[in-house]
């Protein structure tokens, strides 16, 4: 007699771009997977944790790619930052033409599994961020493994939300970050107050790489059909922890403390998202610790988006509405 399955057995089949979604969105689905259906992400594997090397020469050509693109970039009417260094921490500073009020200000940690998306690319995010929301936006070029572990990215992303406290009220400062910067957006926070400091206005969280166990439901079922993110992300957590506990609060915001104080917070994801979990557990720990939270979760939207189509303009809207009822900014005054 067999064992029984404990799960659910899944036949393989083709799982189908769905008529749900608007045109764009279908075809920003079908530009990510080749003519077998694999996604393209699929195809490439991240080193052994224990491999700086082979780390370093990944980043360097990421960041060769990325410079090579902006390149190519078509001319627009976004800010060139401003490059500070405070502290340790490297950030970008952009300011739109359009300046909804010199009061308030946003603070933008890129994403990219805590390896990737520095630079030229974190610096671009200062200036689209800055255009899409009529703030100020402080970007945090943090600092990244191998050379810089855990803590040192949080360790950045607190000095600029320190220095921003001298600057701005607390409750007029809206911290935004996406996958890895979702995680350090939480867990900065979560250090802030417990270190004293005051709590920012509002938090904004796009795909959140909440939980580096990777114990969520969506790390199965969501496997293969994120286009974008089809698989796990453990070597980068792991290089990232640098043997620190991965269940700890400042690792994974998810297993915090959210009874003892925490900013209004938006947190989106999508069906087809690798983190959807990350994002509905958040959801549900908030919402247990009486603290407003919004979730927004998007048809067949992969890890971070599909890039340019109505549904990513309809984001930002709600991004942007969330931003100016939390910061009370139709009321403000320049």
């Amino acid at each position: 007699m067999t064992d029984k399955i404990d799960g659910v057995l899944r036949p393989e089949h083709i799982i189908p771009f769905p008529d749900s979604i608007s045109e764009e969105a279908q075809a920003a689905l079908r530009r990510q997977v080749d003519e077998n259906g694999v996604p393209h992400n699929a195809q490439f594997s991240m080193p052994s944790h224990t491999d700086g090397e082979a780390w370093k020469q990944i980043q360097a050509t990421s960041a060769a790619w990325y410079a090579e693109a902006m390149k190519s970039r078509p001319a627009s009417d976004e800010p060139d930052p401003q490059t500070l260094q405070i502290e340790q921490a490297t950030v970008h500073v952009a300011t739109p033409g359009a300046l909804a009020s010199e009061h308030h200000v946003l603070v933008d940690l890129h994403g990219g599994a805590f390896t990737f998306g520095g630079g030229e690319a974190c610096k671009a995010s200062a200036s689209t961020q800055a255009v899409q929301y009529g703030l100020r936006c402080y970007s945090v070029d943090y600092r990244m493994p191998p050379e810089h572990p855990y803590p040192a990215a949080l360790d950045d992303c607190l000095a600029i939300y320190r220095y921003l406290l001298e600057q701005y009220a607390p409750e007029n400062i809206v911290i935004a970050g996406r996958s890895a910067g979702g995680n350090l957006a939480a867990a900065m926070v979560l250090r802030a107050r417990d270190e004293g400091l005051p709590l920012p206005g509002a938090l904004v969280l796009l795909s959140p790489e909440a939980d580096l166990t990777e114990s969520g439901d969506s790390f199965q079922v969501n496997q293969l059909v994120d286009v974008v993110l089809p698989g796990s992300l453990r070597e980068n957590n792991l290089l990232y922890a640098a043997g620190a506990e991965l269940t700890h609060p400042y690792l994974s915001p998810l297993f915090g403390d959210f009874t003892r104080g925490f900013p209004a917070t938006l947190i989106q994801s999508g069906t087809r998202d690798l983190f959807l979990s990350n994002a509905v557990r958040l959801h549900r720990v908030l919402r247990k610790a009486n603290v407003e939270a919004e979730l927004h979760v998007f048809e067949a939207m992969p890890h971070g988006g599909f890039m340019g189509t109505p549904e990513d303009r309809e984001l930002v809207e709600e991004v942007a509405k969330f931003i100016r009822r939390q910061l009370r900014l139709e009321n403000s005054k320049q």
